[in-house]
């Protein structure tokens, strides 16, 4: 089968498609096989290529975490799925067994993996997941918006609804616009009657921002952001922070950040080595909270809200698996705006 592989840290040309690996196997009676049709970027992508902590790549390693297909074989214990299902894939693979996965917290478990990073990933013809990790695909909704949607969107409603509890009528800031995850918390609050503003360095990012609900937009690049949410929201800060931008973005983060206020947190693009004066935190009784995915009753949430017609994500690009450098490099760039995505399939 073809798969996008690489086989070494280091640049964008260690990206390498194979044609002659094997198809894999049923790996125990609650595992699928999907056909693949279509997969999303993220930014972990980049990082996975580029060398992550404790993490070496195996000769013609499959990346990639997002994406969507079709049944094509299922094992004898496997129930409410058939072959030729529509299927998206939620990339956070838990052991269904330690403490936290009985008590129904699967990202938190304690052997968590994410495909395309600590297994391998869904840029293949064909992939082997556990049955627990798949949705049926909602009717209506393409190849390309079902591979774009799991991670992102499942990362930024455990953040909002589980670990900020974002309420209707207050006021989040988001940073740096334009991702995935950041786009779809934009969205999610929005939903949730939340008033919303996002900062990023591009105009044009800014616009496409307030045309999906953004009520306030500022120019990082351009303004003073601190004191500009400070002097539209009476010197007092918001109430909760959204931050995947790390070292950057921290420590205006906490000084836009309110009495009581909520710093939510999924990443790190632009550093992880973040500083913090622990009186503040207790002065101003800050929560500063983090996530990782979602579990699989917030899973069931959002496809469910997708199939009402929400939460559907931006698609910035889509790249055939034979041009993923072009993928890639746009992402590496910045200059998307929604998800990047590769077909596999054209039927």
């Amino acid at each position: 089968m073809r798969a996008l592989t690489v086989s070494a840290h280091g640049g964008l040309e260690q990206l390498q498609v194979v044609v002659d690996l094997p198809i894999p196997a049923l790996t125990s009676p609650s595992s699928v096989r999907v056909r693949m049709h279509a997969v999303a970027l993220n930014h972990l992508d980049l990082f996975v290529v580029g060398g992550l902590p404790g993490a070496t790549p195996r000769p013609n390693w499959i990346v990639c975490a997002d994406g969507a297909g079709v049944v094509d074989a299922i094992g004898s214990d496997v129930a409410g799925l058939a072959v030729g299902d529509r299927v998206m894939i939620n990339p956070g693979i838990s052991d269904r067994s330690c403490q936290f996965c009985l008590a129904g917290e699967q990202s938190l478990c304690e052997s968590f993996q994410l495909l395309g990073e600590h297994l391998p990933g869904t840029a293949a013809e064909y992939v082997v997941v556990p049955a627990a990790n798949l949705r049926v695909i909602p009717p209506g909704i393409s190849w390309e918006h079902a591979a774009a949607f799991p991670l992102a969107t499942l990362t930024a409603w455990r953040l909002l609804i589980t670990r900020a509890r974002l309420a209707a009528g207050e006021t989040m800031l988001i940073w740096g616009i334009g991702g995935g995850v950041a786009i779809a918390a934009l969205q999610i609050a929005k939903r949730l009657g939340a008033h919303v503003w996002v900062t990023s360095s591009s105009d044009a990012k800014l616009a496409r921002a307030r045309e999906l609900g953004a009520d306030e937009t500022f120019n990082h690049r351009m303004d003073d952001v601190v004191a500009e949410v400070r002097r539209r929201n009476g010197k007092r800060g918001v109430p909760v922070v959204f931050d995947d931008v790390g070292e950057a973005t921290w420590e205006r983060s906490l000084r836009v950040l309110g009495r009581g206020g909520r710093l939510v947190t999924c990443g790190a693009t632009s550093g992880p080595m973040v500083k913090l004066d622990v009186r503040k935190l207790f002065w101003h009784q800050w929560s500063i909270l983090g996530s990782t995915m979602g579990n699989d009753r917030e899973f069931d949430a959002i496809v469910e809200a997708l199939g009402a017609g929400a939460l559907l994500p931006p698609i910035d690009a889509v790249f055939t698996l034979d041009d993923a450098r072009a993928a890639y490099e746009r992402l590496s760039a910045g200059d998307q705006f929604g998800k990047i995505v590769l077909r596999l399939r054209d039927d």
